[in-house]
């Protein structure tokens, strides 16, 4: 199944990316883009396991404001880059199933694959640090057990995603459902179409 190498893909690139452990550290991708949707994959997790920490980063009460918008300014770009790799990854579906015809009853899906798999990247990261917070040795009993809980149901989130995604692709190829793309076209980094930016040109 589709989900058995992205969950793995997933899992490999937080491990690697926990090795240092900093939003600093250089990436480079152990798949050749002739592996091209294992390729995709694998920077998708590695941008949104950045973020994730930037996120963490930014909300530390004692940032300096300077820095803090210097971050601010790094994730917009990441969130610029996740949106472009679901892009491409969703063009991947597209020519893998540029070939199959529809049935006149085909339905269209409410998301596409590629944002079923963004949603399968981010819970593989709330898995990762929910079971750090549920081995956490310096952490309370009760902490432990509540998180513990928590990643009990992220762990059944992981599984019904991964089938709805399967199923999607399934049913993609054999023309029970077909992709219809948009693009997210989002304005606030277009110097025409964001008003502040456009004042400044």
């Amino acid at each position: 199944m589709f989900t058995d190498k992205a969950n793995k893909i997933f899992q490999d690139v937080i491990e690697k990316y926990h090795i240092i452990n900093t939003v600093d550290q250089p990436f480079e991708n152990i798949y050749p883009k002739s592996d091209l949707i294992e390729h995709l994959l694998y920077r998708k997790c590695w941008i949104d396991t950045v973020q994730w920490h930037y996120e963490d980063i930014i909300r530390d009460p004692q940032i300096d404001p300077v820095a803090a918008l210097t971050l601010k300014r790094q994730i917009d770009a990441s969130n610029q880059d996740r949106t472009d790799m679901v892009e491409y990854i969703d063009s991947y579906f597209l020519e893998q199933y540029k070939d199959v015809s529809a049935k006149a009853d085909a339905t269209i899906n409410t998301e596409s694959p590629a944002w079923g798999v963004d949603r399968l990247s981010i819970l593989a990261l709330k898995i990762y640090h929910m079971n750090e917070e549920a081995t956490r040795e310096d952490a309370t009993d009760a902490h432990r057990e509540a998180c513990q809980k928590k990643l009990d149901i992220l762990l059944e989130q992981r599984v019904d995603l991964s089938t709805a995604i399967d199923t999607l692709l399934t049913d993609i190829e054999n023309g029970d459902k077909y992709m219809k793309v948009y693009k997210q076209m989002k304005m606030y980094n277009d110097d025409e179409l964001n008003p502040v930016l456009r004042s400044q040109k």
